[in-house]
């Protein structure tokens, strides 16, 4: 897939050519597949450079720059202030040096599990796989490794199903505890990771809705 250098982004044209049309009637028509009514154990997996942190949960790129929060005073205590060190900085962090998709896939299958769903992209506007909608991703930036495409190989070849989950639809207001201070989510190198950070009462813009 086309990726994008730095922390830009750009917003793609997408083709209409699966079975729904993005209105309401269309999507009426889904049906949840056999495979999952059947599954009755799956595994979802929460992983991304926010693991290299290793404090609180998937939330701490927001919670770091939410200031009064446990987050914030950890991160300035660990790694100095968010316009020094902010979320960007973990990213080359991110080594997953012993990420073995096999060993995790067959693993998965001797616990019984029918299905496999990690999160493709969370919320912090990193995506885990080769990716040029984000504004960062584990392909070009911290593993320099297709991390979903390898695992996706590994479970069907343990004859799992395999899916993906997306968060992005959050990224619109997720770091926006960073314009309250002075921090690098307000710097415009960094947009197309840290998002628009808009207020999480506001509707998200055309654009937004787009990408």
């Amino acid at each position: 897939m086309k990726t994008v250098p730095e922390f830009t982004k750009t917003i793609h044209g997408v083709a209409n050519c699966g079975p729904f049309k993005p209105c309401w009637e269309s999507l009426k028509q889904y049906r949840v597949p056999d495979w999952y009514q059947d599954g009755k154990f799956g595994i979802f997996i929460h992983w991304g450079a926010y693991s290299v942190p290793g404090f609180g949960n998937e939330w701490y790129p927001r919670q770091m720059y939410l200031q009064g929060t446990k987050e914030f005073e950890h991160h300035v205590a660990t790694y100095g202030p968010q316009s020094e060190f902010g979320y960007k900085d973990f990213l080359p962090l991110f080594k997953a040096e012993n990420y073995d998709p096999d060993h995790w896939a067959n693993l998965f299958r001797k616990a019984g599990a029918k299905f496999v769903v990690p999160v493709a992209e969370h919320h912090d506007g990193f995506a885990m796989y080769d990716c040029g909608f984000s504004g960062g991703c584990a392909a070009t930036k911290g593993p320099k490794r297709n991390l979903i495409g390898e695992l996706a190989e590994a479970v069907r070849k343990e004859w799992l199903t395999f899916g993906l989950s997306s968060h992005r639809a959050e990224h619109w207001w997720f770091m926006n505890g960073g314009m309250q201070f002075e921090s690098d989510v307000q710097d415009p190198r960094f947009a197309g990771l840290y998002g628009p950070a808009q207020p999480k009462e506001m509707q998200p813009n055309q654009e937004c809705l787009d990408d």
